[in-house]
């Protein structure tokens, strides 16, 4: 069986995607985890040692994985490690490598669940729950982030607490961008293990069904 695939992308840079999916991984034991990069080939205007990966693209997409190639102080994937990854993968790509590089990150996946930070790859491959990770302080919607939305399965409000007023605005927002929650649940720091219930609650019904069609086949 394929493992169970969970996105966690985010309506801008800055949002949390990364601690997000690191407390995740603290709620979901044995699980895998993959970090999506693009890159282009030239700087990318930020730090160039803290983000630029233009001198790691090449005519293939790049996949490392394992802690020797992943484990590097500092990085995300690092943070992957330390909140209890059983294996992690990174995946370095121009936006056109992007769906060769992540169906070779998770041909390398053998746990049964595997979490992936950032929503590009959602052009080429479907996850089994998808979620949208927002924070009050940045209000800059991506129109990458809009064109994803119908795939979310739920709205994460990073680094705030339960509040009315914020669920409100960030319908505003999106409804100014031409998009809508469209029902989906909205959530905030303390419903974390709410959102690990509701990952494992896909996962086994993935897996029960995996089980009665195979069992049908014999």
């Amino acid at each position: 069986m394929k493992p169970t695939i969970v996105s966690v992308s985010g309506f801008s840079s800055d949002v949390g995607k990364t601690t997000v999916l690191c407390k995740l991984l603290g709620m979901l034991p044995g699980w895998e985890a993959i970090k999506v990069t693009r890159g282009h080939y030239r700087s990318c205007g930020k730090n160039p040692e803290a983000c630029c990966v233009s001198p790691m693209l090449g005519a293939r997409p790049l996949v490392l994985s394992g802690p020797a190639e992943t484990r590097e102080p500092g990085k995300d994937t690092a943070r992957f490690w330390e909140a209890g990854a059983a294996m992690v993968h990174w995946v370095v790509a121009t936006d056109e490598q992007v769906e060769e590089g992540i169906k070779i990150a998770l041909s390398r996946v053998e746990r049964e669940g595997v979490l992936i930070e950032g929503g590009s790859f959602l052009k080429h491959i479907d996850a089994d729950y998808s979620i949208m990770v927002a924070s009050p302080p940045v209000r800059d919607i991506k129109s990458s982030a809009v064109r994803v939305m119908p795939k979310m399965n739920a709205i994460f409000v990073n680094r705030s607490e339960p509040d009315i007023l914020i669920a409100e605005e960030l319908v505003e927002r999106l409804s100014k961008r031409g998009a809508t929650l469209d029902g989906k649940p909205v959530y905030f720091e303390r419903d974390m293990p709410l959102v690990a219930q509701e990952v494992m609650r896909v996962h086994r019904a993935r897996t029960l069904a995996a089980a009665q069609q195979d069992a049908s086949q014999r």
